[in-house]
């Protein structure tokens, strides 16, 4: 697969939705994870992230513009011992609890669906992160709608296992804009991930689109300690 420009990718598609990059640093010790959310409507703008434990959950900015919580509220990153899991939905904590009951990844995912917002049928998108014993992999999930029908879903999980230094794959909701939005198509995108977790935060920042972005979360995580570092940009202040 060919590796693309993170950044040109970004700025020529003014609404990817929601993304989850996950990779390895570099110079190979570091595990990567970003996260961002991206909105049209007023209550989808109306978020932020905050930090929550070991992870994060989103807030409504303004709590009186808050008109429907069901499927903008929830924690987008929770920490299960060694594994890091990244969702854009309270599949999360689905997740979350069906790996605490030994179950693997994918079968936590197979009680869940695309989520119930006609027309867009707005695709399930999962991330994990599994550090142990100096060694790390990662593991992507897609749950979408057959090509915009909710009669049938669609689910894709994608493993990486020895990840190289200065890879990942980035996997977003919505192929481009649109009316309904399409959904994500193929395989999460091979890009590189740099030693800097500011500089690539920043990078991510500046290149969504203006008026569509809302929040994003990065995180750099040390293979061989298990310490990180956490950075959080949120365009309401």
């Amino acid at each position: 697969m060919e590796m693309i420009s993170l950044e040109k990718e970004l700025r020529e598609n003014s609404y990817p939705g929601r993304g989850i990059i996950i990779g390895r640093s570099a110079d190979g010790t570091k595990a990567a994870a970003a996260y961002f959310i991206m909105g049209r409507s007023v209550n989808s703008r109306n978020r932020v992230f905050v930090e929550d434990g070991e992870g994060i959950r989103t807030q409504a900015f303004d709590p009186s513009k808050l008109s429907d919580p069901s499927l903008i509220i929830y924690a987008p990153v929770r920490v299960l011992g060694n594994k890091t899991i990244v969702t854009n939905g309270d599949q999360t904590d689905t997740i979350y609890e069906g790996m605490d009951r030994q179950m693997t990844f994918e079968q936590t995912l197979r009680s869940r669906e695309f989520e119930p917002d006609a027309p867009n049928y707005t695709p399930r998108i999962s991330g994990i992160l599994h550090i142990e014993g100096g060694r790390y992999s990662y593991a992507m999930s897609i749950l979408k709608s057959s090509n915009g029908n909710p009669a049938a879903c669609s689910r894709f999980t994608f493993a990486y296992e020895n990840c190289l230094a200065g890879e990942g794959h980035f996997i977003h909701t919505y192929k481009c804009d649109g009316d309904p939005l399409p959904s994500f198509e193929g395989e999460p995108k091979l890009v590189a991930i740099p030693d800097d977790m500011e500089a690539f935060a920043q990078m991510l920042w500046t290149s969504l689109n203006e008026d569509n972005k809302v929040s994003l979360f990065v995180r750099y995580i040390d293979i061989a300690s298990g310490k990180y570092e956490t950075k959080i940009i949120n365009k309401n202040q």
